[in-house]
């Protein structure tokens, strides 16, 4: 037979059929395969976080979802309020999750978490406990979590607060904890609808990106989101496993709870029986999938000595991960493109004050991150974002710090700190900066040689520099005096060595005068004096921050809590 000659044409839909399946087997992710709704084969131990619609949703004779977990072959757990190493049980709002994952306590709670077996709900339990720890933990907020402030399309935001951006903010965040842990399935569960329409296209908009994007670049299956929410804003939207596929229809109703009950926001039993109806199987799915490449156990995070090698020895501590034993000249201190997870936001005082300490992605002076201070400190408050560098830091022989900073707004006075001596008795130093107008609008440099940065007022010897070679940790901090409530935003980039400017940039020359700088000791000296005469107090503000903060090394019991990056 003789065989014709393809035409152009068809040699172009022959390629481009061609190119697209090579694109598609090269995209696909190594774990897609086919959803498999059947049930593990064996028994495995499953734990989820909640409060009151959880254990409705749990409970027999309502959502009927613990009994018919059992029978799906997981022997559930569950937490409720009161649960746990410092009840954190009781925080379950979206921005509480990094305490739970990432936070500077989450080992003990995580601890807690995977090794739990008991029950705060009335389920039945049709399966014995097969022993070990929690291999899936399922977490979700209430419905007040719905009201996210914002826009639908708002972009992540730099820290954790109920806003669409701020939420977003809080699941990347945790999201590098869960890329550590293979070898758990964790289950986002979406916060119930609220009748209020008014963020209800916010809260639905958000949890189509938790569903669609959140995890689009995540390389593993151990992750996976589940919308409650939107099962339960009408009889027609779904989240299941149907006719081989999975289907997630959201179009119908206004996003708004369709099976309230009787006014009540809590969702009545149809609608959480539907979810039962739905989840479920869905969950096999999430089990199937991750069960086919879920490491045993945990990533190996340290080497193991050969069988029948000795461990090595242990060496003395060393400066924390990052900090060279010893500084040079214009060495870098910290630029924060790797985060701010070893700065730590402290506050006290008055119990409305806000203190965060977060990466700032959005402004930075070279590179993507600086380090961002939002805060509100309400009067006799404090708040101060620190770095200890654990056994000295290596500053001997060094002339100061230089970094450059940003401010929402000029005016705001805020403090650099240094602490001396030894952890357990920290020296306090402080110099107070005044942000410049310009800094609304562009990057201001400073520099701060050690003798500027002088010991607080109460404490031996006050007025004295530092001495760089006792420098154990750095700060920047508000106070407040009598009257008056420091609020806004301030960011810090390119903290170094004195010595040399930030990458790109130019130092000021020498013989121009820095505003924001004392000239000398005198001329601090003097403001202090004018501070006591106006009848403010006579603490300045640099110096009550630093005395909370010694307080709180010391063991003495002060608010301490820390936004994580």
């Amino acid at each position: 037979m003789k065989r014709t000659p393809l035409t152009p044409l068809r040699n172009l839909i022959l390629f481009t059929i061609l190119t697209t399946l090579t694109l598609l087997t090269t995209l696909t992710p190594a774990h897609a395969q086919s959803p498999d709704p059947a049930p593990p084969p064996d028994p495995v131990k499953l734990i989820f976080i909640h409060h009151s619609c959880g254990e409705n949703w749990l409970t027999d004779g309502d959502g009927d979802l613990g009994r018919t977990l059992s029978e799906n072959n997981y022997f559930v757990s569950d937490t409720n309020y009161g649960w746990g190493p410092d009840s954190i049980g009781d925080a379950t709002d979206i921005v509480n999750w990094p305490q739970w994952f990432t936070g500077p306590e989450s080992g003990r709670y995580t601890d807690a978490l995977y090794n739990e077996s008991g029950q705060n709900s009335s389920y039945a339990r049709t399966i014995a406990d097969p022993g070990g720890e929690n291999r899936i933990v399922m977490f979700k907020s209430c419905y007040p979590n719905s009201n996210l402030e914002g826009s639908p399309n708002d972009p992540a935001g730099d820290y954790e607060e109920q806003t669409v951006s701020g939420a977003k903010y809080v699941y990347n965040n945790i999201l590098a904890y869960f890329r550590a842990r293979p070898d758990k399935l964790f289950i986002v569960i979406t916060a119930p609808a609220v009748q209020d329409s008014a963020y209800a296209q916010n809260a639905r908009a958000f949890n189509e990106w938790l569903v669609n994007d959140w995890l689009a670049d995540y390389p593993y299956a151990n992750v996976a989101v589940w919308d409650f929410h939107n099962i339960l804003t009408h009889p027609d939207n779904h989240h299941r496993y149907q006719g081989g596929s999975v289907e997630y229809s959201t179009g119908s109703g206004n996003g708004t709870l369709y099976y309230d009950s009787s006014g009540d926001n809590h969702p009545r039993v149809a609608g959480n029986q539907k979810a039962t109806a739905e989840f479920v199987p869905m969950l096999n799915v999430f089990y199937n999938r991750w069960i086919a490449e879920a490491p045993v156990s945990p990533p190996e995070t340290e080497s193991e000595p050969a069988p029948g090698e000795e461990a090595p020895e242990e060496e003395e501590s060393q400066p924390s991960a990052g900090v060279p034993s010893e500084f040079a000249s214009g060495a870098v201190i910290d630029d924060f493109e790797a985060g701010t997870d070893a700065w730590e936001a402290y506050w006290g005082g008055g119990e409305s004050t806000t203190f965060g300490c977060s990466p700032g992605r959005s402004v930075a002076h070279s590179g993507s991150i600086s380090l961002r201070l939002d805060f509100e400190v309400v009067p006799e408050s404090w708040g101060t974002c620190s770095r200890f560098f654990g056994g000295g830091a290596g500053f001997t022989g060094t002339s100061g710090i230089s970094f450059y900073y940003r401010a929402s707004d000029p005016g705001l006075v805020f403090d650099v700190d240094a602490h001396g001596g030894a952890s357990d008795s920290p020296t306090s130093y402080y110099h107070q900066v005044e942000t410049a107008p310009e800094s609304v609008d562009e990057w201001v440099y400073v520099e701060l040689p050690w003798e500027q940065i002088l010991r607080v007022e109460w404490e031996e010897n006050a007025g004295t520099p530092v001495d760089p070679a006792d420098v154990i940790g750095l700060a920047f901090g508000i106070g407040t005096t009598t009257g008056e409530t420091k609020t806004g935003t301030i960011w810090i980039d390119d903290l170094q060595i004195l010595g040399e400017a930030a990458p790109g940039e130019e130092a000021p020359a020498e013989e121009e005068p820095q505003p924001e700088l004392y000239t000398d000791e005198e001329s601090q000296s003097e403001e202090v004096e004018d501070e006591e005469d106006s009848g403010g107090s006579s603490i300045c503000p640099g110096s009550m921050a630093l005395g909370a903060m010694t307080m709180a090394l010391a063991g003495v019991p002060i608010s301490r809590r820390r936004k994580n990056s």
